[in-house]
């Protein structure tokens, strides 16, 4: 009997120990693979950078048609960018005009 008596004592002596060590394993994973943790935190970064590209080459777009557009306002009206638009719309050259083609990417402006 006092050998069960003795496996009961440290029996109930390692049960707190166990349960503080559960737990903090349960926190220590949950704090690096759940969906607030230290993974997913490099995954949004990632995500966050790659959005901010996409955000800079969605202004440098916006930028460039701006400074097209500026030319064809009323108040200052581009006569020359007004007629270069004109016949980019309309698919029209004239007789003595040479016709200089360039690749999307390869943009005057």
């Amino acid at each position: 009997m006092a050998f069960f008596s003795g496996v009961k004592r440290r029996a109930q002596a390692l049960v707190l120990p166990g349960i503080f060590f559960a737990l903090c394993g349960y926190f220590a994973h949950h704090a690096m693979n759940g969906t607030r943790g230290l993974i997913a935190r490099d995954a949004r970064n990632a995500e966050i950078a790659q959005a901010r590209l996409v955000l800079a080459d969605a202004e440098a777009e916006r930028d460039a048609m701006e400074r097209k557009v500026a030319g064809l306002r009323a108040e200052h009206l581009d006569r020359d960018m007004l007629e270069e638009r004109a016949r980019a719309l309309l698919n029209v050259v004239a007789r003595d005009e040479i016709v200089v083609p360039y690749a999307p990417n390869r943009r005057l402006f």
